[in-house]
């Protein structure tokens, strides 16, 4: 199976073109599998010495933003998610781009966080365990089966301070005005990042019409996150997906309504495959803000990923 012809004409115009074969590539095979510790229910300490009694090889990924997570062949994801410590909540699976969206959006204990589109969980995890599972933590989802996934993933996890709301988060914004310190909007999207060509089911539902009532979503779901956060706030905003009308341009679209009340906030990442935002795509020129932005991009065990994080002033 091959990738989408549309998509791909998309993705070399969107991506460095020198890198671009290479990046293709990275669709063929399956990623390394990826994981952390649970901070809530041990210490990365534990977990290693879990991981050798069950004889597990494990490599650490050693970036100072991100303790305690390590990375396994895909060979061994079946045992790994055969032990008490997976089955127990001590360990969970991620992709690596997952992780950093919470951790670059650093809520602090005490605070009034907002998981804004927040099944399956992983990213609501991250949040709650550097809160030390203290202040506030809202998780929103409006999907009845993705809802009841993500409180059975919290409660799995040893997540105490989170509180779960089955409702459309186009809604928050105006049920919930200046509540929130921090926002985390990873946003449902076409998830073109987790595309794989030997996976027919992760290109079925793609098209470029659904790419463009997806960013109709993100739009509305940008301008909630905006009026639930408090003056001095940060929202995160995040996709799993390539396409510029999912990323730079639902930004420009918030910039256009709200900019005199946000900054763009530079960010710094411990690995280089990383590209700046367009700075335009078709008719449309962004923001120059926007550049402080950054599209992640694939590979062996990185899905690619696009981050923003905004200061309201």
């Amino acid at each position: 199976m091959s990738l989408p012809e549309a998509f791909s004409e998309r993705l070399e115009k969107i991506v460095p073109r020198e890198q671009f074969d290479t990046i293709i590539r990275t669709f063929d095979t399956p990623k390394r599998v990826t994981f952390r510790f649970n901070p809530l229910k041990t210490t990365a300490t534990e977990l290693e010495a879990e991981l050798a009694r069950e004889a597990i090889p494990y490599e650490r990924v050693g970036w100072d933003i991100l303790e305690g997570v390590y990375r396994i062949d895909p060979s061994d994801k079946l045992r790994l998610t055969q032990t008490k410590a997976f089955y127990e909540g001590r360990l969970y699976i991620q992709n690596l781009s997952s992780m950093i969206a919470p951790v670059l959006l650093a809520p602090e204990p005490e605070e009034t966080v907002l998981d804004l589109a927040a099944a399956p969980g992983g990213k609501t995890l991250i949040l709650a365990g550097m809160m030390q599972n203290t202040g506030w933590l809202s998780a929103v989802e409006l999907q009845r089966e993705r809802f009841f996934r993500l409180c059975d993933n919290l409660k799995a996890q040893g997540v105490t301070n989170a509180h779960t709301y089955m409702t459309d988060g186009r809604s928050v914004g105006k049920k919930c005005p200046l509540m929130f310190d921090r926002i985390l909007l990873d946003a449902p999207c076409s998830s073109e990042a987790r595309f794989k060509t030997f996976d027919e089911k992760s290109t079925s539902y793609w098209s470029i019409h659904k790419v463009k009532e997806t960013s109709k979503l993100q739009r509305r779901l940008l301008l909630s996150a905006f009026d639930a956060l408090k003056p001095g706030g940060k929202l995160l905003y995040s996709t799993c997906s390539f396409s510029p009308e999912e990323n730079e341009s639902p930004l420009q679209h918030l910039l256009e309504r709200h900019g005199e009340h946000l900054k763009t906030i530079p960010l710094t990442l411990p690995f280089d495959n990383i590209q700046k935002p367009l700075e335009r795509w078709g008719k449309e020129i962004y923001d120059e803000r926007i550049q402080n932005a950054v599209r992640i991009l694939p590979t062996d065990t990185i899905d690619g990923f696009f981050i923003c994080l905004l200061e309201k002033i």
